[in-house]
């Protein structure tokens, strides 16, 4: 008799974003041609820099060629994307990363959900709490978890942020095997100084652990004194892994690239203790697993990489932020503690209530989609957030709708 993975029993609910987008269609469902403005999900919304398009384009033309058609690309991306990833986003902030440390993939949520295979099912995990919820339901999914008890599953650890430590925990002072960190963080848009990611590598080599480090919004930092990258803390790779997305930076959310960084020294341990490096494993996950991008999208984002690309990406981001110090500075005028906006593209609020109360009432009193804390781990109760991800003018329209229920 088949049966199924009992551990997908153990997941909570539905996954944050599918409850939502099912809230919206009833809400939709019972008031036909209701004007919604979505401020919740973090999906862009602008078009591709046309650096990227114009790759698109020429790449496809030469996919329409027997002279210059490609069938299967290399399984780790192609040798001109992860030099320009290795010179552009690495080697410009001092990093000591090669081409062949990269991994193309289609994207860091895929990434950072797959990662955790290549670990011993034994391994304890800790996450932040709020925590972007991939990390979580993942090690759920591997088994690494019991049942969950008033929001949280027995046999993870914790890492609690608060507006007291501006929602950036320290390591953990119990044993873990595995961290995941995300800055600036995904969903309150706090950053970490350097002091700060520091101690977490200080931590990950006197420990023996790993850190899996998401910088999918780093692009978005404005603060000069900020790390773009964990690989600007000396030390971090041995005990880093970093994954990176141009959903965010250049609008690729429906086109789909991203990739991780496994440096060559980056190690863990066998059951006698002994090193194991981490990137032939991975390397042998991918090969066995994944099938590569396709080589049009490799092209685009290659191009957002270019002087020209580069330039188009911020000017997109640039408006993002603007949007995000403007939600922020009109919660704050009444009277909400924010975080976020400044180098990130969400918000985050105490919005003195329920989260799913706030929810409902700015979906069905004013039309405007957000996303409540609640849904991103216990310590997210009683807050919301609101990504910036819109046009500037729905942005200034959600905000005069919102202005009745704050």
């Amino acid at each position: 008799m088949i049966r199924v993975n009992p551990n997908y029993s153990k997941i909570q609910a539905n996954y944050l974003f599918a409850e939502i987008a099912s809230r919206v269609k009833a809400h939709l469902g019972a008031n036909p041609g209701a004007d919604i403005i979505r401020l919740g999900i973090g999906d862009v919304t602008r078009a591709l820099p046309r650096a990227c398009v114009d790759a698109l384009e020429k790449a496809s033309r030469e996919m329409g060629a027997d002279s210059t058609f490609r069938g299967y690309g290399p399984d780790y991306g192609y040798d001109f994307l992860r030099e320009a990833i290795a010179r552009e986003d690495f080697a410009s902030r001092g990093c000591d990363i090669a081409p062949d440390e990269i991994f193309v993939s289609d994207g860091a949520k895929c990434d950072t959900g797959n990662f955790q295979e290549i670990f011993d099912t034994a391994v304890r995990v800790a996450v932040p709490d709020p925590v972007y919820p991939v990390y979580v339901d993942s090690n759920v999914m591997a088994g690494r978890t019991g049942g969950a008890t008033d929001g949280r599953y027995d046999g993870l650890v914790y890492l609690e942020g608060s507006a007291a430590n501006g929602f950036v925990p320290d390591p953990p002072s119990e044993p873990a095997d595995v961290a995941y960190l995300c800055f600036p963080n995904n969903p309150t848009g706090s950053v970490a100084t350097r002091e700060q990611l520091g101690r977490w590598v200080d931590w990950a080599r006197e420990s023996g652990a790993i850190i899996l480090f998401d910088a999918a919004y780093e692009a978005f930092i404005r603060d000069d004194k900020i790390p773009h990258s964990i690989y600007e803390i000396p030390g971090a790779r041995q005990v880093a892994v970093e994954f990176r997305s141009f959903s965010k930076t250049a609008g690729f959310t429906g086109t789909r690239c991203g990739y991780c960084v496994v440096p060559r020294d980056c190690r863990a341990f066998d059951s006698t203790g002994a090193e194991v490096p981490l990137q032939p494993l991975w390397k042998r996950r991918q090969s066995t697993k994944f099938n590569g991008v396709a080589y049009p999208v490799q092209r685009a984002a290659e191009a957002a990489l270019s002087p020209e690309g580069k330039a188009q990406c911020k000017a997109l981001i640039d408006g993002y932020l603007a949007n995000a110090r403007l939600v922020a500075e009109t919660l704050e005028a009444k009277g909400y503690k924010c975080f976020g906006a400044s180098n990130s593209p969400y918000v985050w609020f105490d919005c003195h209530a329920d989260s799913w109360e706030f929810f409902d009432r700015a979906l069905k009193l004013a039309g405007v989609v957000v996303t409540p804390g609640v849904g991103f781990g216990r310590a997210g109760a009683g807050h919301v957030r609101i990504s910036a991800f819109n046009s500037r003018e729905n942005v200034e329209r959600a905000l005069s709708r919102l202005a009745g229920i704050l």
